[in-house]
């Protein structure tokens, strides 16, 4: 499986809630829907739509899952979560117990274990694994070299300061731009490829 990062961000390189006001206010952050004004339903939309069609899975952090856990069941009967509640997905966490995970089709994946598992997703057929928001965990990912490909909904706005999914260990990794369309509110979406070192 590959797998796949799929975030809305900010030009200074901010994902933190995109979605909503309350999502998350963690260090005061008070930009939450910060990527409203700039959605569009064929480009930004369109971004979406073709990162979970071509998902066979999603991989979560624990906050995020619980975010969507506490969403997605109730909105049974519109295709796209009935799409999200069948799904098969993963969760990575210390802090849940298997008995939490009460949104269908999750799997809880230890945190002290989630480089070596997620390698071994990795190296399974499939279709891709997808990744949305989480952040630590996405700095993880990529710290540990576990990033097949990054799609990045890059909205024309500047946030001041919020969480980031770079890591910030001075290691130096190498992309390939392989799409990119831009809508008509300047929002662009990039597609990168890890290149692999040497």
């Amino acid at each position: 499986m590959r797998i796949v990062i799929s975030e809305f961000i900010s030009l200074d390189g901010v994902v933190q809630a995109p979605g909503g006001a309350e999502e998350d206010t963690d260090g005061g952050f008070a930009h939450g829907g910060w990527s409203h004004p700039f959605f569009d339903p064929e480009v930004v939309g369109g971004a979406f739509d073709n990162a979970m069609s071509s998902a066979e899975a999603l991989l979560f952090g624990r906050r995020t899952w619980q975010t969507m856990a506490g969403a997605w069941p109730e909105r049974a009967g519109d295709p796209f979560a009935d799409r999200m509640n069948v799904i098969e997905k993963y969760v990575v966490t210390d802090t849940l117990g298997d008995d939490d995970l009460t949104w269908n089709n999750t799997e809880r994946i230890p945190g002290k274990q989630f480089a070596g598992r997620i390698q071994e997703l990795r190296e399974k057929d499939g279709g891709n694994l997808l990744v949305m928001g989480s952040p630590t965990l996405v700095r993880g990912l990529l710290g540990e070299g576990l990033v097949d490909e990054l799609r990045l909904v890059i909205m024309p706005v500047l946030l001041g300061g919020g969480k980031s999914i770079f890591p910030a260990d001075g290691g130096l990794r190498t992309l390939e731009l392989v799409a990119h369309a831009t809508s008509d509110a300047g929002v662009q979406v990039c597609t990168y490829r890890t290149v692999a070192k040497g």
